[in-house]
């Protein structure tokens, strides 16, 4: 469910009006204690602030991470354009097919960040492994057969290209882990059920009881969102790679 926003709203909003439910219409000893007990308002307060703070931070951390993907992006699009110039090193045959190599490259680096379907991923991952090993193996011989300093350059830059879409691979696969949003949920749960049992002279209907779960509902959707690179709204976009594969065109 989390690597599909979408249903994280609706799922959550009905699992969570359910828990104010249960506390309104079942819970109906711990209803009466609480009316006429001051620790229950405690207990409710200091509930629903750890959920807040918890929100808090699990927001935090996909935002952090969300900020992390967007930057390897620029990093990938920086790391193949100075190895696209530092070609202009290299003997014309192999400057040559580093250049279409690395244009290759780049189409499957944008595919990377557009496609959802799990399938079509597999192949730019593998199509990508293969056009790594061709960049690797068009400079190595020439950097072996002529070990300057200018030729340590075009190494070097054809090794921030190999490692940056490693860094890329790494940070798209960084979530926020599962046990953190069992404790949310959990959480949640807890709170609204509270919510439930304190709301005085509250029917199962009202909408007072929608408020709360509508409210965390749409907070956890908005985290599972910035946290699926792939799918819902907010999405890493490939713009960097994009402005240069346009730079690129006819050179």
């Amino acid at each position: 469910m989390l690597d599909n926003p979408v249903l994280v709203l609706p799922v959550y909003f009905v699992v969570l009006w359910l828990s104010a439910w249960v506390g309104t219409t079942r819970l109906t000893k711990l209803k009466s204690h609480a009316e006429h007990h001051e620790d229950f308002v405690i207990v409710e307060g200091a509930t629903l602030t750890l959920l807040a703070l918890v929100i808090g931070f699990a927001f935090s951390m996909a935002v952090s991470r969300y900020d992390l993907r967007k930057n390897f992006e620029e990093e990938e699009a920086n790391a193949i354009g100075t190895e696209f110039l530092r070609a202009d090193f290299l003997p014309s045959a192999e400057a040559d097919k580093v250049r279409k190599l690395l244009l290759s490259y780049l189409d499957q680096r944008m595919l990377f960040y557009t496609t959802a379907d799990p399938a079509e991923l597999q192949r730019v991952n593998a199509r990508t492994a293969q056009i790594q090993a061709e960049l690797w193996s068009a400079v190595r011989g020439t950097a072996a057969a002529q070990p300057t300093q200018i030729m340590a350059l075009v190494v070097q830059g054809m090794n921030d290209v190999l490692n940056s879409q490693g860094y890329t691979l790494a940070a798209w696969r960084n979530r926020i882990p599962t046990g953190a949003w069992i404790l949310m949920s959990v959480l949640a749960v807890f709170a609204t059920m509270l919510v439930g049992i304190g709301a005085k002279n509250a029917k199962p209907s009202s909408g007072i009881l929608l408020i709360l779960p509508l409210v965390i509902s749409i907070a956890f959707f908005l985290i599972a969102d910035i946290d699926a690179p792939r799918r819902g709204i907010i999405k890493v976009a490939p713009l960097n790679l994009l402005t240069l594969a346009e730079s690129l065109k006819g050179k």
